[in-house]
């Protein structure tokens, strides 16, 4: 059975490595990305099980990924913001967007696992 395959998106060097760390001891196949645009590229060359996604970047922000996602791909998959934004405006941004879900950093493992499991599940159908 194939790994789920998720995607991370994240200026944060540091940030990234964690979260590499954290899914790939948990069982998944993670491609790492440092900036939005670097994101919209993957997303036109494989299929994500899932995107971790952070607002916050130099080039694009997670947000206006997600928009440009909705408008040019015919299925995105399920994408989970990951920020140190947490104000309520940016939370309901993201469920409007269609974000499956929106964590704060830092997020604990067991509550990240726990997200990207059941988005996982979700895009598959489990």
């Amino acid at each position: 059975m194939k790994k789920p395959l998720i995607l991370l998106v994240d200026d944060d060097i540091d940030t990234l490595g964690l979260l590499e760390l954290t899914l790939r001891t948990a069982n998944y196949e993670v491609v790492s990305v440092y900036s939005g645009q670097q994101a919209l590229d993957m997303v036109k060359q494989r299929e994500f099980d899932a995107i971790l996604l952070d607002i916050m970047m130099p080039d694009l922000s997670g947000f206006d990924v997600m928009r440009i996602m909705n408008h040019e791909l015919e299925q995105v998959p399920p994408v989970i913001f990951l920020t140190a934004k947490n104000r309520p405006e940016d939370q309901q941004m993201g469920k409007g967007l269609g974000a499956s879900a929106f964590l704060t950093k830092p997020a604990t493992r067991g509550r990240l696992l726990d997200v990207v499991t059941a988005a996982v599940k979700t895009a598959s159908g489990f």
